[in-house]
């Protein structure tokens, strides 16, 4: 019942609203069917959100998960100092994403910014305008979500390859294998359901991410940040839209919907397999 007060009845009314014309300043409502969904895509500029949330979550999904499955790799190994590493790569998770959204923002300021004052330390020119750059803001975006995902996905991993059994270990070292040969001929092909659920996870919270890019830079500059989430927020409390609000909803729970089909297929296979 707690699911469903809290969670369920919003979500579902709040697509609901895709199928009428509404304002968040009336309480009149229209059904006009599936007329939102069809204006929602022929507008380019839905699809230039699309394209930004795709940019933004394909890059910082592979990033972070490459970044914490070398991470993952290494405190698996015998190396000096594990639990202490393992302590200090957690800190980025825990920091709530607008503490992280505010660092960022200050690493990459124009004029204040850790980043300029390095680069201007160097020699160079440190006064790029990092997250006023329609090119240079989505990167700067990335950046800081990639700092901010990584460290669970890498806690994940690391769970998953202590769990690989002893006698798969044992087997490996009789055959010879070490180093990163053990690693990735014998580790890696073992926690490929763990590998696949945590890009996925990932995947699909990028998807609805919001506080990094709202923060850092709003959407802009001129909406090169603007991902599904920013677009749906603008459309009910900026447009006070919220018929193209829910057109946002649906179409933004159906993408996720099929990544989530996408798995479930995947499990299945991966199971008939190991039997």
């Amino acid at each position: 019942m707690l699911f469903v007060a809290v969670i369920g009845y919003p979500m579902v009314r709040s697509l609901v609203y895709g199928f009428y014309k509404g304002s968040l300043l009336t309480d009149v409502s229209t059904f006009v069917g599936f007329q939102n969904i069809a204006n929602l895509l022929g507008t380019p500029s839905f699809w230039g959100m699309v394209w930004h949330t795709g940019v933004f979550v394909v890059i910082s999904s592979v990033g972070a998960f490459a970044l914490a499955l070398s991470l993952a790799l290494a405190l698996n190994s015998r190396i000096p100092g594990k639990g202490i590493w393992r302590t200090s790569f957690l800190i980025p998770w825990v920091l709530p994403g607008v503490v992280v959204s505010f660092l960022w923002s200050w690493i990459f300021n124009t004029n204040y910014g850790l980043l300029n004052g390095v680069i201007a330390t160097l020699g160079g020119p440190g006064d790029t305008n990092w997250l006023n750059s329609p090119t240079l803001a989505m990167a700067g975006v990335i950046i800081a979500k990639i700092w901010h995902s990584f460290p669970w996905m890498a806690v994940l991993l690391m769970a998953a390859m202590q769990g690989v059994p002893s006698e798969v270990h044992d087997a490996a070292a009789v055959d010879g294998a070490r180093g990163w040969r053990k690693q990735w001929y014998v580790v890696l092909p073992q926690i490929k359901p763990a590998m696949a659920l945590t890009l996925l996870l990932e995947t699909i919270w990028g998807l609805q991410h919001f506080e990094i890019p709202w923060v850092m830079t709003g959407g802009g500059p001129v909406g090169s940040t603007t991902t599904l989430s920013i677009g749906l927020y603008k459309a009910a409390f900026n447009n006070y839209d919220l018929g193209q609000a829910g057109a946002i909803g649906i179409v933004w729970t159906l993408i996720m919907g099929v990544l989530a089909a996408i798995y479930g297929i995947y499990s299945v296979r991966q199971e008939r397999a190991a039997r």
